[in-house]
């Protein structure tokens, strides 16, 4: 949520010859919907399956980067599937560098409010605050962290490329 991975992963992907998926980007691919359609409409819980079974259907691709949404890893078998599957790498941001990253972002369903207008300032912080205490729990059980707050996009990419190569044949 708002740490960068949308614009930092398809680079990592191509520095290191991987694919990238950008797991929301296909989901409304394959629902012919927005992901805030979906929510609004089918809700959050049958998001999550659709989330999760096209999470299924990328991670049998080898070789490939995907660009989980804030919520995907939220789900303990969802957690479980990514780990499993690869390794989990969250790119870490602090509150302040995520609000500034999403305040103008007028398509993120969790930063709506129950009318469904979009949240901004302390009630913008506020709910991005309650996100993260939320999420942090699952986002602490990744295989790699890094920081993206004040780096360079290429910062953080070589450092990506240092922590994961390891990993990597």
């Amino acid at each position: 949520m708002g740490s960068g991975k949308s614009t930092i992963g398809p680079i990592f992907a191509n520095t290191i010859g991987f694919r990238f998926a950008d797991l929301d980007q296909v989901i409304e691919r394959k629902e012919g919907k927005r992901i805030g359609d979906i929510f609004a409409v089918e809700g959050e819980a049958r998001f999550r399956a659709i989330e999760r079974e096209t999470l299924r259907e990328q991670l049998a691709s080898a070789g490939t980067v995907v660009s989980l949404g804030g919520g995907t890893v939220t789900n303990d078998e969802t957690l479980q599937l990514v780990k499993k599957s690869g390794l989990l790498i969250y790119l870490r941001s602090d509150v302040e560098h995520i609000y500034q990253r999403l305040r103008t972002k007028s398509d993120r369903p969790m930063l709506r409010n129950d009318r469904g207008e979009l949240l901004d300032g302390a009630d913008l912080m506020a709910k991005i605050t309650a996100l993260l205490d939320a999420r942090t729990p699952f986002y602490d059980q990744a295989d790699i962290v890094v920081t993206t707050d004040d780096k360079k996009i290429g910062h953080t990419i070589d450092e990506l490329v240092k922590k994961t190569a390891p990993y990597i044949d």
